[in-house]
């Protein structure tokens, strides 16, 4: 049985790159830290690794509740310590009485300095503040040049990862029975929105699934997606529960709040 058939084709490349980690570490006894990874991409490497004996990883974004996270992973007989994970975190000094920035405006001017996205971390956007992770060894590229977002000239200050601010995100479970795991369904009965105005969010692109814009209405959602309607939120679909006696599906799934 290939482990390729638990997952799907686009996730292959990465699946592969954890299956090369996993086997340099635990057969050739390196270390390997990775970029930022979203929660799906996590969520594999947990799949993949599980419980093995020969090596150790953590995850740590700048708080265990961080939602871009690097891995570290090591032989078991090594302990990981925070420094492994070489994060740098700032504060974006702006005219905040002024002018108003959005997570997009954020990572928009990050992303046009030429750098990949796996190279940043999250974005927490506070009434008074925004503070930003990136990896350490991108750090004084960022600082140099980052200087407008928007319309506004903003300061890059390095800040302690004590003085972080990460919001608590509060996620709710919940159980439901759907027709079928199509995304217009799966959307319509989560986010409590008619067949009808779902259509149009999933065919302009307003809708993604693991983080890819996902625009036809008969994707198939599979137990662990994420998904997420702009202007609706996030959600998780965690675990198929079989079938009720009229044939539909029993789901649980995680919304968050």
């Amino acid at each position: 049985m290939s482990i390729f058939q638990h997952f799907r084709e686009e996730e292959r490349p990465f699946v592969e790159q954890v299956l090369s980690w996993k086997e340099e570490v635990s057969v050739m006894h390196q270390e390997r830290r990775t970029d930022f990874l979203d929660p799906r991409e996590q969520d594999i490497v947990r799949l993949i690794i599980g419980n093995d004996d020969e090596l150790s990883y953590q995850f740590f974004g700048g708080a265990d509740d961080s939602e871009r996270k690097r891995a570290y992973l090591c032989p078991s007989y090594l302990v990981i310590e925070q420094s492994h994970f070489n994060l740098a975190y700032f504060s974006i000094n702006y005219p905040a009485k002024f002018i108003t920035l959005t997570h997009s405006d954020v990572l928009g001017s990050l992303m046009n300095i030429g750098l990949k996205r796996e190279k940043f971390g999250d974005i927490m956007i506070t009434q008074d503040d925004i503070q930003l992770v990136v990896a350490s060894e991108i750090a004084d590229f960022v600082k140099m040049n980052v200087e407008k977002i928007g319309k506004a000239s903003i300061d890059l200050v390095p800040i302690s990862l004590e003085q972080l601010k990460t919001p608590e995100d509060k996620w709710t479970e919940e159980g439901m029975t759907v027709s079928s795991m199509r995304l217009d369904v799966i959307l319509s009965e989560i986010y409590n929105l008619s067949r009808a105005k779902v259509k149009p969010y999933i065919e302009r692109g307003f809708v993604k699934v693991n983080w890819r814009v996902t625009d036809h209405v008969d994707f198939l959602v599979k137990e662990g997606d994420y998904i997420s309607v702009r202007g609706h939120g996030r959600s998780k679909v965690l675990e198929q529960l079989g079938r009720t006696k009229k044939d539909k599906i029993r789901i649980r799934y995680a919304r968050l709040l």
